[in-house]
C-alpha cells in the first residue's frame, strides 16, 4: 500500500533562536552578562547571547551550547524563560527566539572565553541599552528569580561552595533590591536545617569571623519528598 508523504511546505517557515540571560553574583550585586554584537544588524551595540537552533539540535540542546560557548560551563542552573515571538522583532528576518535564563558561581567560569566574546558584566541596577527585546527578556528572568527564589532554593547557584549567612544574606538583597532584616533571615534559614555548619571562618570581613556553611541539597530533596515547602 502506498503512503503519502506528508509536508509542511505550503506554510510559511520561520528562524527558531535561543537567547541567554546569564546572572551571576559578586558578593554585593546581582550581575547580568552581556556581549557586544559582532554581526549585522545592530552590530557593536549590547546584546545578550544567542544563537540560532540547528536542525539536529533540541532547543535545550542549542541553549547549553550557547551558554557553554560563552562561559566555558556546563551542568550549571539553566532554565526555560519564556518565548518571544513578535512579528518585527527582528528587523531581518521572522525570528522566534526561546529566552533561557542560567545562574553561575562568579568564581567558576572562563574569563578568556567571556573575554573574547566581548562580554562584561553589568549590575541589574545599571546597565546599557539593549538590542531589539532583549531588554524585555532581561526584565522577565529578573521578575522570574525574585518568584522563585521564594519557594527553591535556587540562590544557591550563585554562591560559592561555602559562606556566610552574611554573605547569603546580602544574595537575597541584591536579587530583591530591598534591605532584610539581619535577625529574621538568620533565624528563618537556620530553622529549615538545610544548611551544615562549618568548623571555619571567614575572617577578612570581621574581626569575629563569621562561621561558614554549606548548602545540603540532598537534605533538601529528602525533605522536599516528605512534603517540606521552601519559603523565604
Amino acid at each position: 500500500m502506498n503512503k503519502t508523504k506528508t509536508t509542511y511546505q505550503a506554510n510559511p517557515r520561520h528562524y527558531v533562536a535561543v537567547d541567554s540571560i546569564v546572572f551571576g553574583f559578586d558578593g554585593e550585586d546581582l550581575k547580568i552578562l552581556l556581549i557586544k554584537r559582532k554581526i549585522e544588524p545592530l552590530k557593536g551595540e549590547w546584546s545578550l547571547m544567542g544563537g540560532f537552533v540547528q536542525e539536529k539540535q533540541s532547543i535545550d540542546q542549542a541553549a547549553e551550547i550557547v551558554l557553554k560557548n560563552l562561559t566555558g560551563l556546563d551542568n550549571v542552573y539553566l532554565e526555560q524563560l519564556s518565548t518571544f515571538g513578535e512579528v518585527q522583532r527582528d528587523p531581518i528576518d521572522r525570528v522566534i527566539s526561546v529566552a533561557y535564563y542560567a545562574l553561575i558561581k562568579l568564581n567558576e567560569y572562563d574569563r578568556q572565553i567571556v573575554h573574547n566574546n566581548g562580554g562584561e558584566w553589568f549590575s541589574i541596577s545599571n546597565y546599557p541599552k539593549l538590542i531589539l527585546d532583549h531588554e524585555e527578556m532581561v526584565q522577565t528572568a529578573i521578575s522570574k528569580l525574585r518568584r522563585k527564589c521564594r519557594t527553591q532554593p535556587i540562590g544557591f547557584e550563585l554562591l560559592p561552595e561555602k559562606f556566610t549567612i552574611p554573605q547569603l544574606q546580602s544574595l537575597y538583597e541584591a536579587i530583591w533590591m530591598q534591605k532584610l532584616d539581619k535577625r529574621n533571615f538568620r533565624k528563618k534559614f537556620l530553622s529549615m536545617n538545610l544548611l551544615d555548619k562549618l568548623e571555619e571562618k571567614d575572617k577578612e570581613n570581621s574581626k569575629k569571623g563569621a562561621f561558614y556553611y554549606k548548602f545540603n541539597k540532598e537534605k533538601y530533596e529528602q525533605l522536599t519528598s516528605r512534603g517540606f515547602i521552601f519559603e523565604i
